[in-house]
């Protein structure tokens, strides 16, 4: 698995890149601009083209954008769902401009119209999506649910039936939480269950839909259906769970991002939660070693896919 983070860009969007670089991370997860935001200042060709090189010269192996948490794809209200269709595409084009493999996303909450009402809506506003940037060449990827209240995505079913119904496969994925396929009662803590898993996902959404993962821990119990990460091996989910996942040989070239707390010292328990991650790795998998952080030098051209 190409271990990596979710970091921030405060500090500009190349910099993100040399920040991950310099904690261990082979890939890495960003927001294109504030999550609490619709829309936010264009991003200037210059600094994109900046990031595309530092991911270059970094050797990053997987790079995604995440979208924001206003944005909610299968609403019933007219006016959001209009305002949230808008704020998708203009996020697909940065993830285009930025270059990037993936934009992850929250499929979002029927808000009580129903569940085949909201999978029917979002998967209306992926179609539209994908016919407005019929050039995009970023990969949309629906992350699953805890199961919360009215979100949609906590079941495989639901995530299989909105890919269904939309006619361009090639370009949607999944992105499977290890905190929220927990919180929504899907146990992997040992070799039965993690088979178990693993059969449901071949059975319903397929294997080759899955290209990425968020490696959260969990602070709650199993079946909780709260959404609440805890470092890797300080929650409920514990390290057996994580060993399956990242030793996995079928996973050995999807991306893996952290999303588990931070505190005063920036990245610190980023670079633990890494350290323990490739611990786990057993070489009998065929897993990937880990590659060190490069040292930064100067970038030339342009690695946009």
């Amino acid at each position: 698995m190409w271990l990596g983070a979710h970091l921030g860009i405060a500090g500009g969007l190349a910099e993100a890149v040399h920040e991950g670089r310099k904690i261990g991370c082979d890939s890495l997860q960003i927001f294109s601009k504030s999550p609490q935001m619709w829309s936010g200042p264009a991003i200037a060709p210059a600094a994109a083209e900046e990031f595309r090189a530092a991911v270059g010269s970094e050797g990053l192996r997987a790079t995604a954008v995440h979208h924001g948490y206003l944005a909610n794809l299968a609403s019933p209200k007219a006016f959001v769902l209009r305002r949230s269709r808008t704020a998708f595409l203009d996020e697909v084009g940065r993830a285009d401009l930025l270059g990037v493999d993936a934009l992850i996303f929250h499929p979002g909450a029927h808000l009580k119209s129903g569940v085949e009402a909201g999978l029917k809506t979002l998967a209306e506003s992926l179609q539209l999506v994908l016919e407005e940037c019929p050039e995009s060449r970023v990969r949309i990827l629906l992350e699953n649910a805890a199961g919360q209240g009215t979100t949609l995505g906590s079941k495989f079913e639901e995530l299989s039936s909105v890919l269904a119904q939309v006619n361009r496969p090639d370009r949607l994925g999944v992105t499977l939480d290890t905190c929220h396929l927990f919180a929504a009662g899907f146990d992997f803590r040992d070799d039965t269950t993690y088979g178990a898993l693993m059969d449901q996902v071949e059975g319903t959404i397929g294997r080759g839909t899955v290209r990425a993962f968020h490696l959260n821990d969990a602070k709650a119990p199993l079946g909780s259906h709260l959404d609440r990460h805890e470092n890797i091996g300080k929650g409920e989910i514990g390290l057996e769970g994580f060993r399956r996942i990242v030793s996995d040989p079928r996973w050995s070239e999807t991306p893996g991002y952290l999303e588990t707390p931070l505190d005063e010292h920036e990245y610190a328990r980023y670079a633990a939660d890494l350290r323990t991650l490739r611990s786990l790795l057993t070489p009998a998998t065929g897993a990937p070693a880990p590659r060190p952080p490069t040292r930064r030098r100067a970038a030339r051209g342009s690695t946009v896919k």
